[in-house]
């Protein structure tokens, strides 16, 4: 049934904002014969096209489940507001982009979660396809609703509503997956019978084999597997990255995305061991492609994409050791073509102008650097290794180069952030404004120096993952102390991020399974793209907790003694509590740790790999 025949929808695409985002027809998306296949899989990313596609997660999953004869995996994202009103005014279900067939017709659902707030829009994608929310409710094998990416490493808040869940890095255990989905169609299992089978597959978690109890206070009480299933899911890894899948055909957008080019995967991981960040927590150990590798990709992906831009993608590109001749390859490649290359995820402590003087040939972008915390003080608490004279000489280097921009990311609210500090922000912005005065080789053009903070949110598997978020009002008082003393000097802008919906995402990102009765209401009442300002709202969040009866501060603002059993903690990262603990008293004693290549921590990821020894 191709809903793209319908003519009620060819009416409504007439009508709404970017049709192209809803109709496929991309130039390398994958058409199979329904005939041949046995298995459908709906990928569906909870939020717009141009989010989704790009998305390098979303290209490599499609690519490796595609490349499994009798299995076809198509694409379903979020509509927009405009659109998704028609859709329910006109009865049409959402549908897959590559068949047009709506999302009822797929055997296996599955979200790519990679951010808290697009937690209703999971429920809204449901509903738009006629799939019931609860797993509860879905009783067979016909519509099995899971999910994988970094929320999964405590995906509590939508137990409710996932079948399974895949914890780590999912090429190997979709395509596992699939297959004792195959073999149960096959046999006529149950599907309590295939969750039971799924999770004694590495890294799968199926919510429903675990019973959680509380206490008095609210606070977890016991987490007790059952039916087989482990006590801890161990995340799991892909061990040979060298030479694992990667899209060298990828989708190519009809219409405008946010980050239309070719996004180059140099490794993953992070050697580094800043205390607030999550990501640099879960996706350990490092593992890398090789410089001759990453080359041929490259130019492969290049070729089969007519892309103008390339870009170098990891945690931190910066600390790739074969940097300087994988940039020298590439440019050979691309300075006769036209072709762009560039460099995010810079670190003020390697920046190498000669790299950055050379990939910038064809067309110069400006520069951005994250010192997270304006004191020494500080950045030592959150073990950013990063110090004053480490960023200011870099921002010598840069303007006595040409540039004129830069832009300089911190947090606020950080443990022990006290109001020097977050004035220290605007000192050090001050002090890279005097090193331009100092140093520019064209100063009549003027700097631009942008300035930008977010909310500490502690995380899960984070040392940090016990600290409470300063209050709302708190936040927004230290912003105001930041502007203030950034008034002095013109060429310096600030902007803020919200303090609203960082609550909500402190409040998800550390909630257990009593959250989802938030979501669902939340998603009622209307909620949906919540991550858009355009649709997020706090009250309707606040009024919400307070239907459930819960208290949002218990999630949010409340900091969690050590030794509480958190709603995660079945959830095994590779790193160990253990190490976050020592990490936590480490950053209150003010102490450093060293990245991973200067010294091993023993923070557990490299029992994650066959040899138990990081190479990174």
């Amino acid at each position: 049934m191709n809903l793209l025949d319908d003519e009620k929808l060819k009416n409504i695409l007439r009508q709404v904002e970017k049709p192209a985002r809803y109709v496929g027809g991309e130039y390398n998306q994958v058409i199979k014969d329904k005939n041949q296949v046995d298995v459908r899989f709906a990928f569906c990313f909870p939020d717009t096209y141009e989010i989704g596609m790009s998305n390098l997660g979303v290209k490599i999953l499609y690519g490796i489940i595609n490349e499994m004869p009798g299995v076809w995996c198509e694409r379903v994202f979020a509509p927009w507001g405009d659109m998704a009103e028609q859709m329910r005014r006109e009865h049409i279900p959402i549908w897959a982009l590559e068949s047009g067939d709506p999302l009822e017709e797929f055997d296996i659902i599955a979200f790519s979660l990679g951010y808290e707030m697009a937690y209703t829009t999971v429920l809204d994608v449901l509903d738009l396809g006629g799939i019931p929310l609860h797993a509860a409710d879905r009783p067979g094998l016909d519509h099995l609703v899971m999910a994988g990416g970094a929320c999964c490493c405590n995906i509590e808040p939508m137990a409710d509503f996932l079948d399974l869940c895949f914890l780590g890095e999912g090429e190997d255990m979709d395509r596992e997956v699939i297959e004792l989905y195959r073999e149960a169609k096959r046999e006529g299992w149950s599907k309590e019978q295939f969750l039971r089978e799924a999770s004694h597959i590495g890294g799968i978690y199926v919510p429903s084999l675990y019973d959680i109890t509380y206490h008095e206070d609210g606070t977890v009480a016991s987490i007790t597997a059952k039916d087989g299933a482990p006590a801890k899911v161990r995340k799991r890894i892909v061990e040979d990255f060298e030479n694992s899948y990667y899209p060298t055909r990828p989708i190519v957008p009809s219409t405008e995305i946010v980050h239309d080019r070719v996004s180059l995967e140099v490794f993953r991981g992070c050697i580094r061991g800043c205390r607030f960040c999550q990501a640099g927590q879960i996706n350990r150990p490092v593992r890398s492609r090789s410089a001759e590798k990453l080359l041929a990709l490259g130019r492969e992906t290049l070729e089969n994409t007519g892309y103008q831009e390339l870009n170098l993608s990891s945690l931190s590109t910066s600390d790739y050791r074969e940097l300087s001749a994988l940039c020298d390859g590439l440019l050979d490649y691309c300075r006769p073509r036209g072709i762009s290359l560039s460099l995010p995820s810079l670190r003020a402590d390697n920046f190498s102008m000669d790299i950055m003087q050379r990939v910038q040939q064809v067309r110069k972008g400006g520069l951005t650097f994250a010192p997270e915390a304006g004191t020494q003080r500080l950045r030592d608490v959150i073990n950013k290794n990063v110090t004053e004279d480490d960023l200011l000489e870099s921002c010598r280097v840069a303007f006595s180069g040409g540039w004129n921009g830069v832009k300089l990311y911190f947090m606020l609210g950080l443990p022990t952030e006290t109001d020097e500090d977050v004035l220290g922000i605007a000192e050090l912005a001050q002090k890279v404004f005097w090193v331009w005065k100092k140093n520019a080789v064209n100063r009549s053009r003027g700097v631009r120096i942008t300035v930008s903070t977010s909310e500490f949110i502690p995380k899960p598997h984070t040392p940090f993952q016990w600290e409470a978020q300063v209050s709302r009002d708190e936040y927004l008082r230290r912003v105001g102390l930041l502007s203030n003393a950034l008034k002095q000097t013109r060429s310096i802008t600030y902007n803020w991020h919200d303090a609203e919906m960082s609550l909500i995402e402190a409040a998800l990102a550390r909630g257990d399974r009593k959250m989802g009765r938030v979501i669902e209401e939340v998603w009622r009442t209307g909620g949906r793209l919540e991550s858009w300002s355009e649709y997020f709202s706090l009250e309707r969040w606040l009024t919400a907790f307070q239907t459930c009866g819960m208290d949002i501060d218990f999630y949010a603002t409340r900091e969690r003694p050590v030794d509480e059993l958190m709603p995660w903690e079945h959830m095994d990262n590779g790193v160990t509590r253990r190490h976050l603990e020592r990490e936590r008293a480490a950053a209150y004693a003010g102490k450093l740790s060293p990245d991973c290549r200067k010294a091993c921590m023993g923070c557990g990821a490299a029992s994650l790999l066959k040899e138990g020894v990081c190479r990174g």
